[in-house]
């Protein structure tokens, strides 16, 4: 009998890198660089919030510099996406989600607030209490009036003055809370 050894799963995996093809490189690199290119394109402000090394934060300084130049900065963007090859890029991808959660956060309360505005308005009186209960900060007599306001607009099928207004006041009391 032959003493053949089956191969572990490690030297498996090994093989499986080595034999990538050209095309499966080709699609990993160009990944990499519209990643690259989508970092070059955030602003200082949002790029301060991603952790990156500092040969990233050194070629981000230079794209900086280069903007108007489509070639070089095409090449530079090349230059990135080899760097990037060798970078872990976990702590990058989940501050990029945090960034972009925050935004959903913000347009999931945005949405709230019009839902509660549009209850009022449509004269649920439920809604009307539990937003006074919940927000002592919130004036009876002010919100009462600004819903009344807002219904005669309405019914009249006027442009929405006192919609906004009944909207910016309850964005101003109930995001406090």
């Amino acid at each position: 009998m032959n003493n053949i050894m089956p191969q572990s799963a490690p030297d498996i995996d090994e093989l499986e890198e080595e034999l990538k093809s050209k095309s499966e490189i080709k699609r990993e690199m160009h990944k990499m660089q519209d990643f690259a290119q989508s970092l070059v394109e955030m602003s200082k402000h949002q790029r301060s919030k991603i952790p990156l090394t500092e040969a990233l934060l050194e070629d981000m300084v230079l794209a900086d510099k280069i903007k108007g130049k489509h070639e070089a900065v095409r090449r530079h963007i090349r230059h990135m996406a080899k760097v990037l090859m060798e970078t872990d890029l976990e702590p990058i991808h989940h501050a990029i989600d945090v960034m972009n959660n925050k935004h959903q956060q913000e347009t999931a309360k945005f949405v709230h607030l019009e839902n509660i505005r549009d209850a009022l308005i449509e004269g649920n009186n439920e809604t009307a209490e539990e937003v006074l209960t919940n927000n002592e900060k919130m004036e009876r007599q002010k919100l009462k009036q600004l819903i009344r306001q807002a219904k005669k607009e309405k019914k009249a099928e006027k442009i929405g003055k006192y919609t906004k207004v009944l909207f910016n006041y309850l964005k101003a009391n109930l995001s406090k809370s």
